[in-house]
Order: C-alpha cells, then structure tokens, then sequence
C-alpha cells in the first residue's frame, strides 16, 4: 500500500525518476519550455518551483545546491541572475500547464510546461 507516499512513479527506480527531473530541470532553463507527459510536468513543477527559490535566495549555499541538482555551470548563472530576477516579486506558481491532447503511439496526455 502507498500510504503516505508523495509523488508518482514515473520511473523504474527512485534513482533514474530523480536523474530524469534534474535533467528535465535543467532543460526548462535552458529552453523555457518543454514537451513532455502531464505526469512528469506536474512532478517537474515541484522541483523547478523549488529551483526558483533558491535562485532567489542568491547565497553560496543555495547555488551549490542548485548546481547540484542541475548540473552546469552556466544554467545556475543564468538561473541565479535572470530567472530568479524575473520572479523577484513572485510568491510561487513560476510554471503553467498547456494541455495539447494525447500522444499517437501510447494515448499518453502532452503538454507543454513552461516558465509564466
């Protein structure tokens, strides 16, 4: 039983579901916006909610945090300097869900996640 579980399981094991986020992450900064299943985005939405706020706590502690789950160097900049700007006055809710219908092969509803 799941009791008390939070989360889906979108992955195999916890390692690769966590890998893939971070990934995932990591895009969203980089591009904006990305294509993906509305269960993975609606996981997504946490972590990148997440993200921003460190950015905008801007101390050493929270980008060593930061690029410890995203990764590059340049993506913590740009996550630090422009995002975190972006949202200074933001209270949450850096994300928004655009629903496109489902995919060809399995059915799987898509949609589009990007930064507001």
């Amino acid at each position: 039983m799941r009791h008390q579980k939070q989360g889906r399981k979108l992955a195999s094991d916890a390692s690769h579901q966590k890998a893939m986020l971070n990934t995932m992450a990591g895009q969203m900064f980089e591009h904006g916006r990305i294509r993906t299943t509305e269960a993975k985005a609606k996981e997504l939405r946490r972590v990148v909610d997440n993200l921003i706020t460190l950015g905008k706590r801007g101390d050493v502690h929270a980008r060593r945090r930061a690029l410890g789950r995203i990764g590059g160097r340049e993506l913590v900049h740009k996550l630090f300097t422009e995002v975190a700007e972006k949202y200074a006055d933001r209270h949450g809710g850096y994300t928004r869900i655009i629903k496109l219908g489902p995919r060809l092969g399995d059915g799987a509803p898509i949609v589009i996640i990007e930064l507001v």
